[in-house]
């Protein structure tokens, strides 16, 4: 007695089927000259979100689904080890600053040394011509002066090894903050988080992937057109898209690249003429702006029909108008800053 029901939902879903099936071939046998068709499957770029040293991963902030703004932290690695690197450098700044302030006053010694010696040369080189020293003594005067000059310039070449000293120190800082920053995994674009690829307290190595985040700025299908046709398209054409999921609504597209090579035709695509085997990729992009609408709808992998303008003074039908469902209410997004 049950089979009879399920005997007529797989009759009626067989007409509605073959209802779509024939739609479609009239579709295709219908439209208008200077317009070509085929199917494809929403893509959306993918950004894989990873760790740039190896480590541990101390927090992940978001969760499968959750709708993330460009510069959105998304996770954390830990970084006990860099802190205590950290404070090393910051010791070794402070020291290498010690060393410059007793270095520089070494130099005051040694100039004070030179000045004195300066005196006392001239008095003895005076007292010579009075015939009250010996010429030795003017020569060891002499000697002594030449020898504080040459103390003067090893302390300031000493000043000089503590300033350098400390730029190496500072350098050192920053390079353990810049690694600390990049311990903090922040999304570059802005979309929803697709997969959670680790758990805290996990240890991955350098590059481990952490989040995939989809990029919902950056959706586009992917057809498949024959020679004939993809040598009409120019970078820019008009395109219309209708998925399977809404098939009630024609969303605008433009074609944003073509292949520069022929290909032979992908199993998964169905074309209309079996003798066609090499085919040209071409993608059509959708306005970002339109996506930035209807975010909250955005499905990698949805599957459509396509249809690009080869002829520019081709018209596009009635039924293939752009037709969008209501724009949603702006909905609050989760804070994962």
């Amino acid at each position: 007695m049950r089979a009879a029901p399920l005997l007529a939902l797989l009759a009626v879903v067989g007409i509605a089927a073959g209802g779509y099936a024939y739609w479609d071939t009239q579709q295709s046998r219908t439209l208008p000259a200077g317009l070509a068709s085929a199917n494809g499957r929403i893509e959306v770029e993918r950004v894989d979100i990873a760790t740039k040293l190896a480590g541990r991963v101390a927090e992940i902030r978001v969760r499968e689904g959750d709708a993330v703004q460009a510069g959105d932290t998304v996770a954390r690695m830990d970084v006990t080890e860099l802190q205590a690197q950290l404070l090393a450098a910051k010791a070794a700044v402070r020291r290498a600053v010690e060393s410059i302030g007793k270095a520089e006053a070494e130099v005051a010694i040694r100039e004070a040394e030179q000045q004195l010696s300066e005196v006392e040369l001239r008095r003895v080189v005076e007292l010579e011509r009075r015939a009250a020293v010996s010429t030795a003594e003017v020569d060891r005067r002499r000697a002594q002066n030449e020898v504080a000059k040459a103390q003067i310039l090893g302390a300031r070449a000493a000043v000089r090894d503590a300033g350098a000293a400390r730029e190496a120190a500072e350098a050192q800082v920053a390079q353990i903050e810049a690694t600390i920053a990049d311990m903090t995994l922040k999304t570059p674009v802005t979309g929803r988080v697709e997969y959670r690829l680790a758990r805290a307290g996990e240890v991955l190595g350098a590059g481990g992937r952490v989040v995939t985040v989809l990029d919902l700025t950056d959706v586009f299908m992917t057809i498949f057109l024959p020679t004939g046709q993809a040598g009409r398209v120019g970078h820019g054409s008009d395109a219309r898209i209708v998925l399977d999921a809404a098939p009630s609504y024609v969303i605008p597209a433009t074609v944003s690249f073509i292949a520069a090579e022929a290909q032979f035709t992908p199993k998964a695509v169905e074309t209309s003429d079996e003798r066609e085997k090499l085919m040209y990729r071409v993608k059509l992009a959708i306005d970002p702006k339109l996506l930035e609408t209807y975010r909250d709808y955005v499905r990698a992998g949805l599957t459509g029909n396509a249809y690009v303008r080869i002829d520019r003074a081709a018209e596009w039908p009635a039924e293939l108008a752009p037709k969008l469902p209501p724009a949603p209410e702006p909905a609050e997004t989760a804070d994962v800053r």
